[in-house]
């Protein structure tokens, strides 16, 4: 990525707050986090249009990136509820524009997981999205290769295996969200509200194309209507995950370290403890190394998920060209 093109550095930082850092992170962990996402985005882009040139189409579909991620089950049912999400309000907004054309549009970003996993509390809604969702057959599963469908019972037990998987992730994330917005202010809760909404795709298409080097990926650029969105809806949470993960490295560390009675959580930073060095108790922020660890994980568990992909030795080489950078 050309330092002079598209950057998401404020988008990562309101992420980055989202799964728990309370302090704004430096650039240079910023960058490697907003480099580490693009490469698996081009990753993606490259094996989904290699898919679309098998079945003989210009176009990247929603399959093709779903299919890409198919070993992550959980991941899967995420997407696809969030598709049946997207639908359910793509139809309950067809309905109020005809019922209301004046009314103003006010939805939120669709491609933000905090707003499926909000919206999945409401159970009206709910039932609604389990309707999409049952319409929206992938094209390897069973079911698909015969031209009669099973009907369906009606039963819960008749819904994807993998949506358990998908459902506690949310409820974790949701009960973790409760219990940092408990003892906020408005002012607090305002800026939160406003990170949560934190988006590499709404209304930046145009952006998050260029930045993905998705012209160059694949020809023409063609995708189908969903695929940005789904890519928005992806890269949000691999923020996440690199944030929680470096964050929990960090933890680590410093317990380590005091458990070894090497010196309080300020005697490590390169100012020691001397006139700038932080106050006992201030929370620091994570550094490019959390970032480099937290990233070596994820590429060993994406040995069995596929969750985080691409050459690992790219990757490092990527790593080593931002550590020089930063002087690190």
């Amino acid at each position: 990525m050309a330092d002079k093109g598209p950057s998401f550095h404020v988008e990562i930082a309101q992420m980055l707050f989202i799964a728990g850092e309370t302090t704004e992170p430096s650039i240079t962990t910023t960058h490697l986090i907003e480099r580490i996402v693009q490469h698996q985005v081009i990753e993606i882009f490259t094996r989904a249009s290699a898919l679309a040139t098998r079945r003989g189409t210009r176009y990247i579909t929603n399959e093709d990136i779903i299919f890409i991620v198919r070993h992550d089950a959980a991941k899967v049912s995420r997407l696809r509820t969030f598709l049946a999400w997207k639908d359910v309000r793509k139809n309950l907004k067809d309905d109020d524009d005809k019922a209301n054309p004046e009314a103003v549009d006010i939805t939120a970003p669709e491609n933000n997981p905090a707003a499926v996993e909000e919206a999945g509390t409401t159970n009206a809604a709910a039932a609604g999205a389990k309707k999409s969702k049952k319409k929206s057959a992938l094209p390897w599963d069973v079911s698909s290769f015969f031209s009669v469908q099973v009907p369906e019972l009606g039963g819960e037990d008749d819904e994807d295996d993998d949506g358990e998987g998908a459902d506690d992730e949310t409820r974790r994330r949701l009960r973790i969200n409760d219990e940092r917005t408990l003892n906020m202010t408005r002012e607090e809760y305002a800026v939160w509200a406003e990170c949560r909404q934190a988006s590499f795709t709404w209304r930046k298409a145009k952006r998050f194309k260029e930045w993905a080097c998705l012209a160059d990926v694949h020809e023409g650029a063609r995708v189908a209507e969903d695929v940005i969105d789904i890519m928005g809806f992806l890269t949000a949470e691999m923020v996440q995950k690199l944030g929680e993960g470096a964050r929990k490295v960090f933890d680590e560390e410093d317990a380590g370290i005091r458990a070894k009675g090497k010196g309080k959580m300020e005697d490590r930073n390169k100012g020691g403890c001397g006139l700038f060095a932080p106050n006992e108790g201030t929370r620091r922020p994570i550094e490019v190394r959390h970032v480099q660890e937290a990233y070596r994980k994820l590429q060993m568990s994406s040995n069995r998920t596929k969750a985080f992909s691409g050459p690992s030795r790219m990757v490092s080489k990527l790593i080593e060209q931002i550590s020089r950078f930063a002087g690190v």
